[in-house]
């Protein structure tokens, strides 16, 4: 499975020279400083690794999920009609959905929480390291959130399991503004697609409809084949490596 790198929400256009305001392309690039290019050639060099057991990489992150109720009950969907729900909804809150997959294996771990917090996060690692219990270092790619750190273990762990836990993981951060770098936004998206785009009036609810799906998926072995390395980065942005170094301007084209 590939991906448009800097594209989000691409729409298709019939003709070059069309206009169509009612839809619109999404691009987000962080600005390029050499702390960006250090962090962004760091996640690209653990994509290309070979599969390694004792060095897992895993994507990680947290999606807010609103909590949707209708006011009316839609209509049943028949044959040949679209789905006919009522405008006006209901909101019951929100939660959070804590995911991550390993792009060269499938392997897929979820939760879904209350909230997204130090506490949330100290768990999920928790149930990842279970996850793994013979690797020697979870090669972990997340956010720089201000509770993606090691403070959360000790924060809500005894000292000793929570270095015992903080010794189980090697954080990989993506540069600012550059989430499409994360992998395991690929997966949020399917998920999006499969289940989430739609009314969910309750936790409970959403908590069922994504284990059912996190499991079922991790079983067939749906994987992530990323496309972007690091000489494609080199040659993309060459003119934005430059501003940061001039010598970094005169790479060649391979």
């Amino acid at each position: 499975m590939s991906r448009d790198h800097f594209l989000w929400g691409s729409a298709t256009h019939s003709q070059k020279n069309e206009l169509k305001p009612h839809l619109k392309r999404y691009w987000v690039i962080g600005k390029i400083t050499s702390r960006f290019i250090a962090k962004m050639e760091r996640i690209l060099w653990l994509y290309a690794l070979p599969y390694n057991p004792l060095y897992p990489v895993v994507c990680f992150d947290e999606r807010p999920c609103f909590l949707i109720d209708d006011v009316m009950q839609p209509i049943a969907m028949q044959n040949g009609k679209v789905r006919k729900e009522h405008y006006a909804y209901e909101k019951n809150g929100s939660c959070a959905l804590l995911a991550a997959i390993e792009p060269l294996t499938g392997n897929r771990l979820a939760q879904v929480h209350r909230q997204r917090t130090k506490k949330e996060f100290t768990l999920f690692c928790q149930a990842l390291a279970a996850a793994y219990p013979d690797a020697i270092k979870i090669r972990l790619v997340l956010d720089n959130l201000n509770t993606h750190d090691e403070s959360a273990f000790y924060e809500n762990l005894p000292a000793d399991k929570a270095f015992a836990l903080a010794q189980r993981f090697e954080f990989n951060f993506t540069p600012k503004s550059a989430s499409w770098l994360n992998m395991i936004e690929i997966e949020f998206s399917a998920l999006t697609r499969l289940c989430l785009n739609r009314r969910i009036p309750t936790i409970e609810k959403l908590e069922s409809e994504v284990m059912a799906l996190i499991p079922e998926r991790t079983q067939k072995r749906i994987k992530i084949n990323w496309q972007f390395s690091i000489k494609d980065c080199r040659k993309k942005l060459n003119a934005r490596y430059s501003v940061v170094n001039e010598a970094n301007s005169k790479f060649k084209k391979a």
